[in-house]
């Protein structure tokens, strides 16, 4: 089978007090590029998230949005620290016999004062934390990898359409060149009947000429690479896997011969052909951008 780089996937995952929902989705990518979004709290399994997705994607620019919630009453607690507020209260007092002031602190006052009061997170276990989360991920990358899949049949078949196509073309161009010659020799021998009169035309030195010619114009070589890349193209979307770079190659040596083909055209059907062809292969370049 072969992966579309678009996709989506969604997986909430509730056990216990604890809440994780994860959400993914891609887009075309030369290659893998992670971007991460989650609370600062779970920061630290960034690196065990990413090994975790690189089992599922290869390819593709993959953002990833990560929610956590915990419902427990015992999430977090206030610390008191005392030796700073003595310190807060050594120089308040300071201050005033400095300045001959009133010496008003009250508590109320002094625990406004930064840090003197701390808001903690208490220390959860990160191995039954870390259980939870892959779990949402898998689940959220098991979803999103079918995703590619269901895409990628649908390039596939498009794209098989694509290439059945181009082979026609082929054939066109190749049943075409052995008419091209004749009508080469026939105008030629038109035209040279047409100076000498009645007088006989010499045959062999016509057909040196129509040899030449053809030799311009000859695209065997030409036809023969370009039906072996649609074939091979072909066959390895049947055969699947990640064969978008592999492809993307093939197609820019389809558009090669192509090219070769159009600048040997010596007629209309013949370029027409031609022009057909890289249109085609253009559009079948197009989307083998998306398969990862």
């Amino acid at each position: 089978m072969i992966k579309s780089m678009t996709g989506f996937g969604r997986c909430e995952i509730a056990e216990g007090t604890r809440k994780f929902t994860v959400e993914m989705k891609s887009v075309n990518h030369r290659y893998l590029d992670f971007n991460i979004k989650m609370p600062k709290k779970l920061n630290f399994f960034d690196s065990a998230i990413r090994g975790e997705l690189k089992k599922y994607i290869s390819r593709g620019k993959v953002d990833v949005f990560i929610s956590y919630e915990d419902f427990s009453e015992n999430t977090s607690s206030i610390r008191y620290n005392k030796e700073l507020a003595a310190e807060y209260l050594q120089y308040l007092n300071q201050m005033a016999e400095d300045f001959g002031l009133e010496k008003d602190v009250s508590v109320s006052v002094l625990s406004r004062y930064q840090d003197v009061f701390v808001m903690e997170e208490q220390d959860v276990d990160e191995e039954e934390l870390w259980k939870e989360l892959q779990k949402a991920i898998e689940g959220a990358a098991e979803g999103f990898v079918q995703t590619r899949i269901a895409e990628g049949e649908r390039l596939k078949e498009d794209l098989l359409e694509k290439l059945d196509g181009m082979l026609v073309l082929v054939d066109r161009v190749s049943e075409r060149y052995p008419a091209i010659q004749q009508e080469y020799h026939d105008k030629l021998k038109e035209k040279v009947q047409e100076l000498l009169g009645d007088a006989q035309v010499d045959e062999s030195r016509l057909l040196t000429e129509v040899a030449i010619f053809a030799d311009k114009i000859c695209v065997d070589e030409e036809v023969v690479r370009l039906r072996s890349h649609i074939e091979a193209t072909a066959g390895a979307l049947r055969e699947g896997g990640s064969i978008g770079r592999k492809l993307d190659f093939i197609a820019q040596e389809m558009n090669r011969e192509a090219n070769t083909i159009l600048s040997k055209a010596n007629d209309l059907e013949t370029s027409a052909c031609a022009i057909e062809l890289k249109t085609e292969i253009e559009k079948v370049r197009e989307q083998i951008q998306n398969i990862e």
